[in-house]
């Protein structure tokens, strides 16, 4: 957690002694609560609430290519790509970099508004920002709770695995917080989307871009 976290959540936690069962409500009225920098987003992840930059202007370039790609594909269809959207879990809150759910999402928001129902989100896409901490949330923390959350599809587009990986991740088994089939395709190939509304679409160079240098 970084220093701009712990400061935050000083001044919206209670300072009283907290019961197990009570910590994922106090960290959602915290999550709720809390006022940050622009440029700087919160999720809770995994019983945490974590502060991150937004992305670099290559991160930024990526997401966006993949949005209007996407958004492309499900032309006429009832579904559409959102990014900067808020996917609710129960008590939890991520902010992926591109997601794809119903365009109608009024019908599944949140029952505060504040965001769109896990259970309605069909893809989940994070492109993957440098460090050891942004690292570790998006290939294993987001990995475990988009698999316990039932998200069919997770993408990852990873600069930073070997020269350049999209990972499709799919059959998610939530009570084991697992995904039960990986494909790995390096940057330069095309990794294609199995299933679900974006069936068929591929992520190729046009979207991430070349091999990146050793």
């Amino acid at each position: 957690m970084t220093a701009l976290a712990h400061e935050t959540l000083e001044a919206v936690m209670p300072k009283v002694a907290t019961p197990p069962s009570d910590l994922e409500d106090v960290l959602w009225q915290a999550w709720k609560a809390i006022e940050l920098p622009e440029g700087y987003h919160a999720e809770i992840i995994e019983g945490l609430i974590e502060v991150s930059p937004t992305g670099r202007l290559s991160h930024s370039q990526i997401a966006n290519r993949l949005r209007r790609a996407v958004d492309k594909f499900l032309d006429r269809s009832e579904f559409a790509a959102f990014q900067d959207t808020n996917v609710i879990q129960a008590r939890k809150a991520w902010i992926p970099d591109v997601l794809v759910a119903p365009e109608d999402a009024e019908e599944h928001s949140s029952e505060d508004g504040i965001g769109i129902k896990a259970s309605a989100v069909q893809l989940i896409v994070e492109v993957v920002s440098p460090g050891s901490d942004s690292v570790t949330r998006d290939r294993t923390r987001k990995r475990r709770e988009y698999a316990r959350a039932g998200i069919p599809v997770y993408v990852l587009i990873d600069d930073h695995d070997e020269h350049g990986i999209v990972t499709v991740l799919t059959s998610p088994d939530p009570d084991q917080a697992i995904y039960g089939d990986e494909v790995r395709a390096a940057y330069g190939t095309t990794a294609t989307i199995p299933s679900g509304p974006v069936k068929g679409f591929s992520i190729g160079e046009d979207i991430t871009g070349p091999l990146r240098a050793p």
